[in-house]
């Protein structure tokens, strides 16, 4: 099932920020409970069904940002001194943020697992942020996530489905 959820993903994705403004709309206006609800339930019904493993594309294609916990952990994971971490992994983006040089992920491994998985980044562990309280502060993040995550985007087409 998880390959069948991947499949027209990429296409089907495509603008899906701008071109779904009217049902962004729509579930701002849910309440917060309500929302959180049916996020959470269409995320647990969705990872059952799924394996990042198979697709891995957040990796691929996005950086999370590293705060100085994450830092410290990876670096001591690899066994390097947090400057040379630092140094050999990361850039400050334009907000000022820690961020990865290049991509994908360079722990990434050839079979889409990471290898500092137990290590991780917060913002790695968190995501796809389909399953936390008051998604309607992240909902637009959501909607740009879509692009990015065959999941994200799964679950929005559901809940979709479900509003109209």
């Amino acid at each position: 099932m998880s390959k069948e959820l991947i499949e027209n993903w990429a296409t089907d994705s495509a603008g899906y920020q701008k071109n779904n403004q009217d049902f962004y709309k729509q579930l701002r206006k849910l309440k917060e409970k309500q929302l959180d609800q049916q996020f959470h339930q269409l995320d647990a019904d969705t990872f059952a069904k799924m394996d990042c493993l198979d697709c891995a594309n957040c990796c691929k294609t996005t950086s999370p940002i590293f705060y100085q916990h994450d830092i410290e952990r990876v670096s001591k994971a690899l066994k390097m001194k947090v400057p040379d971490f630092i140094n050999t992994y990361l850039f400050k983006d334009e907000e000022g943020d820690y961020v990865l040089q290049s991509s994908p992920c360079p722990f990434l491994g050839y079979d889409n697992k990471c290898i500092v998985y137990k290590s991780r980044p917060t913002a790695c562990r968190e995501y796809p942020h389909t399953n936390r309280k008051r998604m309607r502060q992240i909902l637009s993040k959501t909607f740009k996530n879509a692009e990015v995550c065959p999941a994200v985007f799964h679950i929005l087409e559901r809940m979709r489905e479900v509003r109209c």
